[in-house]
């Protein structure tokens, strides 16, 4: 006879790991060329200007910018990024003087 009482066996005790799906990059933010902007499945957010759409439905960062979130429809959003001027570039100059 067995000294200990056997262990039971369950059908649990398994669960698949998460997919990191979501928002990588907010409103506002610089990006370089090629940063995922968000990964999702399917596309609740369409790509809007300078934006790449992946295989997977990921958003990407086609040039470097800042990320824009915007409403393409009443239903439908959009995310964009655009060209930010570099730093000691004439056009910076001049919307700094104006100010």
């Amino acid at each position: 006879m067995a000294h200990k009482k056997g262990g039971g066996s369950s059908r649990n005790g398994r669960d698949s790991a998460g997919q990191r799906l979501g928002v990588k990059r907010s409103d506002g933010q610089l990006v370089r060329a090629g940063t995922i902007i968000i990964r999702q499945r399917g596309t609740p957010v369409r790509p809007g200007n300078n934006v790449g759409l992946g295989r997977d439905h990921t958003l990407f960062a086609l040039i470097d910018g800042t990320v824009k979130f915007e409403h393409a429809t009443r239903e439908r959003n959009r995310v964009s990024v655009y060209a930010v001027a570099p730093k000691g570039s004439p056009e910076l100059a001049i919307s700094e003087a104006s100010q």
